[in-house]
């Protein structure tokens, strides 16, 4: 309990005060009257009446002239804890910096003071005070003390945009854990990552995410790496984060899957492309737009999977405003020798119009009747074909290859009918 805890440390204080005597400051005697009162507005607040507390502060505020700077010092610390209590925050900085005004208090309460109120500062977002009080409780702390304050420094720094200072403490405040073998706070290591990014330091940004994966392994961690590796053109290892982390069930936004998915097919894997967004897409984790219906469709295309390419693009086709997409499918199905397929797809590309080569769909369904042994279709449609500047000079050739093998084809069956 807060108010258990602030009179103990107080009590404390009162006890070893003769102790404090022999410091740097010769140190007043706290009196048995002054410290009874204090300790009844302390009981008075721990037993839920606050306000009975703070009125009996102010009656031994009312002797102020007659009390010494100990006293004194005690007085605003106890007025500093009541209204922290209270949440309070402003009065208590205001109590809690007369404290540190008085002079002859114990150098253990300066230093406690002094580190308290950087710590509430830091808080109000009062950035250069905290560092000023930081300054302060250096000058009256050990140097093999000041650790204690490295991690507070660093954020009080790097609030007020000072990345290269808050760089220095945050860091040794990481090595001096490392070095015992122990593990570094998350939000140290949140706070380093986020300086080097301020500093536009990718590579060292990468290092502390590696340490945070190794230390938490949390998924936005694994994520957040992947993409790092990627900003480093280190696609083997982007590749390797985002698919470990999907093995471990991490990825689970529709973003990370699309990003997998990407950089499956990006670095020449479209087998596994086309699985991770073909199962986000039926789980509903990505939205089946035309977009990410596009992609599925040239990672099965890559993948040569010919029927789950022609459905693909058959999806994706129906959001299209236009007739690229069938005009993409007809051709993978005439490469695929789905002749009929492809004349049907061919036709819808032209009945849906906005072609930018629509001589091509008129040379597909030409090829498409010839592979069939449909001559006369086939010439019809080259015939048509050669009308677009696109596909004149091929339509042109393959219309003579289709009359030659007219020809062919009649004259064996002259032949046949002669026997």
């Amino acid at each position: 309990m807060r108010y258990f805890i602030i009179v103990a440390a107080l009590i404390t204080v009162f006890v070893h005060s003769s102790a404090f005597a022999q410091e740097r400051k010769k140190t007043p005697a706290l009196r048995e009257q002054v410290y009874s009162q204090l300790a009844r507005a302390q009981q008075l607040a721990d037993e839920g009446d606050v306000n009975a507390g703070l009125e009996v502060l102010r009656n031994v505020e009312s002797k102020l002239s007659s009390m010494n700077s100990y006293e004194r010092a005690m007085l605003w610390n106890f007025y500093g804890y009541m209204y922290y209590g209270q949440d309070n925050i402003a009065k208590a900085i205001d109590y809690f910096a007369k404290v540190v005004e008085e002079e002859a208090i114990p150098e253990a309460l300066e230093q406690n003071t002094l580190f308290s109120l950087a710590q509430l500062a830091l808080g109000q977002g009062e950035f250069e005070k905290t560092i000023d009080y930081l300054q302060k409780w250096e000058r009256v702390t050990a140097p093999e003390q000041h650790q204690k304050a490295w991690v507070l420094k660093a954020q009080a720094l790097y609030q007020q945009g000072d990345y290269k200072a808050a760089l220095a403490p945050i860091t040794q405040a990481i090595e001096a854990v490392e070095s015992k073998q122990q593990v570094p706070e998350e939000n140290w290591l949140v706070l380093q990552r986020a300086i080097y990014f301020e500093l536009g330091d990718t590579t060292r940004v990468a290092a502390v995410l590696e340490d945070m994966v190794r230390y938490y392994n949390k998924p936005e961690y694994w994520v957040q790496l992947a993409g790092v590796y990627g900003q480093l053109g280190q696609e083997n290892k982007q590749l390797a984060m985002l698919e470990t982390a999907f093995q471990q069930g991490f990825l689970t936004k529709g973003q990370d899957l699309l990003n997998l998915a990407q950089t499956y097919f990006f670095n020449d894997v479209p087998y596994k492309a086309g699985q991770v967004l073909e199962q986000a897409l039926e789980q509903g984790a990505v939205e089946r737009n035309l977009r990410n219906l596009k992609l599925l469709a040239q990672a099965w295309v890559a993948a040569r999977e010919t029927d789950k390419a022609s459905a693909a693009l058959l999806a994706a086709a129906a959001l299209s405003d236009d007739g690229e997409l069938d005009a993409q499918r007809a051709t993978l199905l005439l490469n695929a020798e789905r002749n009929k397929d492809a004349i049907s797809a061919a036709q819808a590309a032209l009945e849906k119009g906005g072609l930018k080569q629509p001589g091509s769909m008129h040379l597909v369904i030409g090829m498409a009747e010839l592979n069939l042994e449909n001559f006369n279709a086939a010439l019809q449609a080259f015939a048509v074909a050669k009308k677009f500047d696109d596909a004149r000079q091929s339509a042109s050739q393959w219309e003579r290859y289709a009359q030659a093998e007219q020809e062919q084809q009649n004259r064996l069956q002259e032949l046949r009918a002669d026997i």
